[in-house]
C-alpha cells in the first residue's frame, strides 16, 4: 500500500470514528427525552439516602436508570460501523456485561424496592466472571500476553494466566466501584468518564495501525454517549444514570486499559476516580482506627458540598482535574511510545523480548 493510498485509508478510518462518536451523541440526545417520560410514567425515581447531604433531598423521585440510554447509544453505532475485531469486541462485551450488573442492581433497588440492591458478594462474583471473559478474549483472540506494562519506564511484569486474571479483576472492581462512587453529583461521573474515554481515543488513535481503528471507535462511542447524556444529567439533572450507567462507564474504561496494556497508567488517566475512591478508604480507616473523620463526608465531592461549594462549582473543578489527569496520562503514553520507537535497535529488541507486543492492531516502528 503506497503512501497516498495509506493516507486516504487513514482519512476514511478517521471519518468512521468521528461519525460513530457523533452518532452516539446524537442518539442519546434524541432518545433521552422519550425515555425520561417513560421513567416518569412508571415512577422509577431515585431514592435519596437519609444520611446524605441535606440539599440532595429535593432530588428524590428524579428518574433514574438513564444508563440504559447510554448503553443503547453506545452499542448501536459500534455494531453498525465497526469491523468487530477481537480487541474492540472485548471492550464492547465487557461494557455490556458491566451494564447488565448495574441494571440488575438498579432493578432490585427501584423496581423491587429492595434498598440494598444486589449483594456485594454477588457483584464481585459477576465482575470476576467478566474479568475471566475479557482475559480469554485478550489472550486467546486479541493476541495479548499476560504481562503488565510499567509505563513510562519500559518495564514489563509477566504474571501468568492466574495472576493476570486476578490483576484484570482488580482493575475492573476498582474502576467500576470508583466511577460508581463518583456518581454522586449531577454530571460528575458522565463528564469525568467522557474525559477519560477521550484520552483513550487519543492513545489508541496515535498507535493503532491503519488496518483497524476499532479500539478508538468503541471508546469514542462511549465518550459520545456520555456527552449526549450530560445534556440531561447536568445540574439540575432531569435524569440519573444509576448503576447501569456508572458500571458501564467504569467497565468501558477498565476494558480499554486492559486492551491497550495501560492498566498502571489508568491510575493517572482516571485520577479523579482514584481520588474519590481514596477519600472513602481514608475516611473509613481513619474512623475505625482513630474514631475521627478526615472529611466532613466521603466521597470527597460531598465534603466540598458541606463546605458550601455549589454543585456546579464542584462539577466544573472536578472536570478540570479530570482533564489535567487525562492530558498527563496521554503525554506519558506518548513519551513512552516515542522513546521505544527511537531507541537503538538492540535496546528496543530487549524491551520487546521481555514483554511481547500485546496490542492487537498496535504498531511499533523502529
Amino acid at each position: 500500500m503506497n503512501a497516498t493510498t495509506t493516507s486516504a485509508h487513514s482519512v476514511i478510518e478517521t471519518g468512521r470514528v468521528l461519525i460513530s462518536t457523533s452518532a452516539a451523541l446524537l442518539m442519546c440526545l434524541f432518545l433521552s427525552p422519550r425515555f425520561i417520560d417513560v421513567l416518569r410514567d412508571r415512577r422509577l425515581g431515585q431514592n435519596i439516602r437519609e444520611e446524605g447531604p441535606e440539599g440532595h433531598k429535593v432530588k428524590a423521585g428524579t428518574p433514574t436508570m438513564g444508563g440504559i440510554i447510554i448503553v443503547i447509544s453506545f452499542a448501536v453505532p459500534y455494531l453498525c460501523l465497526s469491523n468487530r475485531d477481537w480487541a474492540s469486541l472485548g471492550v464492547f462485551g465487557a461494557t455490556l456485561a458491566c451494564a447488565f450488573v448495574g441494571f440488575a442492581d438498579d432493578y432490585m433497588k427501584i423496581v423491587r424496592r429492595r434498598s440494598l440492591g444486589l449483594r456485594g458478594r454477588t457483584k464481585m462474583v459477576l465482575l470476576f466472571l467478566i474479568s475471566v471473559g475479557l482475559w480469554w478474549v485478550a489472550t486467546h483472540r486479541a493476541g495479548m500476553h499476560e504481562s503488565v506494562a510499567l509505563t513510562p519506564i519500559h518495564a514489563h511484569v509477566y504474571l501468568g494466566d492466574a495472576g493476570y486474571i486476578v490483576f484484570i479483576y482488580l482493575v475492573f472492581a476498582g474502576t467500576t466501584n470508583a466511577v460508581n462512587l463518583t456518581d454522586g453529583l449531577d454530571g460528575l461521573a458522565a463528564g469525568c468518564g467522557a474525559i477519560a474515554l477521550l484520552a483513550y481515543v487519543g492513545i489508541t488513535f496515535v498507535t493503532t495501525s491503519a488496518s483497524s481503528h476499532d479500539l478508538e471507535l468503541v471508546s469514542g462511542c462511549m465518550c459520545g454517549a456520555c456527552i449526549g447524556f450530560l445534556w440531561f444529567n447536568s445540574f439540575p439533572a432531569s435524569v440519573f444514570m444509576g448503576d447501569t450507567g456508572s458500571l458501564a462507564i467504569g467497565g468501558a474504561i477498565a476494558a480499554m486499559a486492559v486492551m491497550t496494556n495501560t492498566e498502571i497508567l489508568l491510575v493517572v488517566i482516571g485520577g479523579i476516580f482514584v481520588l474519590e475512591a481514596l477519600s472513602v478508604l481514608v475516611q473509613v480507616l481513619s474512623f475505625r482506627v482513630w474514631h475521627k473523620r478526615v472529611f466532613k463526608m466521603a466521597p470527597i465531592h460531598h465534603h466540598f458540598e458541606l463546605e458550601a461549594w455549589s454543585e456546579t462549582k464542584i462539577m466544573l473543578r472536578f472536570w478540570i482535574v479530570a482533564a489535567a489527569c487525562g492530558a498527563i496520562g496521554f503525554t506519558l503514553y506518548q513519551v513512552s511510545e516515542k522513546s521505544v520507537t527511537h531507541a537503538p535497535a538492540a535496546v528496543t529488541s530487549q524491551i520487546r523480548s521481555a514483554a511481547p507486543d500485546s496490542h492487537r492492531g498496535i504498531r511499533h516502528s523502529t
